[in-house]
């Protein structure tokens, strides 16, 4: 197999899940004691919120990128960035290793076009809601994407860094997601994508009448396949 190299800890509550569900579709697809080989990074996370808050995107993308080159050398034959929100520094990544770089919007968007569906609704931070780097990515495989209105953006994005990033799984921040995804729905989103890896923590299937995208686990099985090759 090859092997992976994760930059992880954006939070480590999600980077736990890619280690979990990469190994498990390992184990699914090729059975006995086979698991993932794997080379994880993990940031401390306040580090990257700083900077992210402060528009520090210049620092945070060297960061990556040094850290994208180190897991190379070390033996990585693939980069999975264990994040959606800094793909918006995926460019700055790729430019800098040799080795492939597993896309999660790509992986997610393939999912949803292979399900037929076009018409999109967007969960994330407000960096991921709002900014033209993901949703630019999802329209290039001609997807519509619809995200929140305003004040729906601004809840969704502090549950997700207030209460999701700590570990903290609230029915009250349940029951509002369930609403805005409601919203999503009937505006026309014929499906859901979890676009922040800890919202799976959060919400799943059973959470809105249309089918959901979960991006963290799309991205951990893309890695998984890749790995098994």
């Amino acid at each position: 197999m090859q092997t992976i190299g994760l930059i992880g800890g954006m939070s480590w509550e999600s980077t736990a899940l890619y280690y979990k569900l990469i190994n498990e579709r390992v184990r699914d697809r090729i059975g006995k004691l086979h698991s993932a080989p794997l080379l994880l990074y993990s940031y401390d996370f306040e580090e990257i919120k700083q900077m992210q808050y402060a528009g520090r995107w210049s620092e945070a993308a060297a960061s990556l990128a040094e850290v994208a080159r180190r897991l190379e050398s070390a033996g990585a034959r693939a980069i999975v960035l264990c994040t959606n929100t800094m793909h918006k520094l995926a460019p700055d990544i790729i430019s800098s290793v040799t080795v492939p770089f597993i896309h999660l919007g790509d992986a997610t968007a393939k999912r949803i076009r292979a399900k037929g569906y076009r018409r999109v609704g967007l969960l994330g931070t407000k960096f991921t809601m709002e900014e033209d780097f993901y949703i630019d990515r999802l329209r290039a495989h001609d997807l519509d994407v619809l995200v929140p209105p305003t004040e729906a953006r601004a809840d969704v994005n502090r549950i997700i860094y207030e209460e999701l990033c700590l570990g903290v799984v609230a029915d009250p921040s349940r029951h509002r997601y369930q609403e805005v995804m409601a919203a999503l729905v009937a505006a026309g989103a014929e499906c859901i994508i979890l676009g922040c890896t800890e919202i799976t923590m959060l919400v799943g299937p059973d959470d809105t009448s249309v089918e959901t995208f979960d991006t963290t686990a799309i991205h951990a099985e893309t890695a998984a396949d890749f790995a098994i090759g």
